[in-house]
């Protein structure tokens, strides 16, 4: 079984190469967001749709109260630069959800087309489930790195059950041993190994296959060779 799995590491890593640029290969603004509740509200946004409708309503929010979308470097901003989880929700709870949902969001989609929560009200309650773990700002979020309760929690949020927007929320608060194993990511593995990946298997998959190319090319890390592929994937379908 072993032997299988290198075989396959191998398979995605001359995949990727054939592909993928990795020289100057950098991540784009939304990961270095100035405050962690972008990071919520794009993570949440961002499942099943366009990625533009998801920078529209990131910018509507930044724009309503004031804030700067990005930090200033790449490095953590300081507690004082960020808007954090608290205020976030002391925000949402005076205003509630009706205004932000037509007013500073101006985005109706829900998680799910049958049955699903509105995506505003996701966001507001993956930011209570923060909170309860005292996460306000980056400098919180190694708090609840493996804390599976704190992961069950998210789960049991509508919508979030399949944990995609939880992985994609460590990504954006600044992890990079973590992928967003969404249906992108899953076809280009499809496509490298000639066989039916499961999402449960992405995240090691590309985790081996990054110790693979890090020996080449320095700068690879699983999140850096997850926003390639996805990239790669979207230029493919358009």
């Amino acid at each position: 079984m072993p032997h299988t799995l290198d075989k396959d590491y191998n398979k995605i890593a001359e995949f990727c190469e054939s592909v993928l640029i990795f020289e100057n290969a950098k991540l784009p603004d939304e990961y270095y967001y100035s405050s962690l509740p972008l990071c919520v509200i794009d993570s949440i946004f961002s499942i099943g749709v366009r990625y533009e409708g998801v920078k529209n309503t990131v910018n509507r929010f930044c724009s309503y109260f004031n804030l700067n979308k990005e930090r200033s470097g790449t490095g953590t901003p300081e507690i004082s630069e960020q808007f954090s989880i608290e205020l976030y929700l002391s925000s949402f709870e005076s205003l509630g959800l009706e205004t932000f949902v037509n007013e500073v969001f101006k985005n109706k989609q829900r998680t799910s087309p049958t049955n699903g929560i509105l995506k505003a009200e996701a966001v507001y309650l993956f930011c209570k489930v923060l909170n309860k773990y005292e996460v306000n700002y980056f400098q919180d979020v190694k708090k609840i790195y493996g804390n599976e309760e704190f992961e069950n929690e998210i789960r049991a949020i509508p919508g979030q059950k399949s944990g995609i927007s939880l992985v994609y929320f460590y990504m954006l608060a600044g992890d990079d041993q973590w992928i967003k194993p969404d249906r992108m990511i899953v076809r280009f593995l499809e496509k490298a190994l000639q066989r039916k990946v499961q999402i449960d298997e992405a995240q090691s998959l590309l985790e081996e296959t990054t110790k693979i190319l890090v020996k080449k090319y320095s700068n690879i890390t699983p999140r850096l060779l997850d926003y390639q592929i996805w990239n790669f994937e979207r230029s493919s379908s358009n």
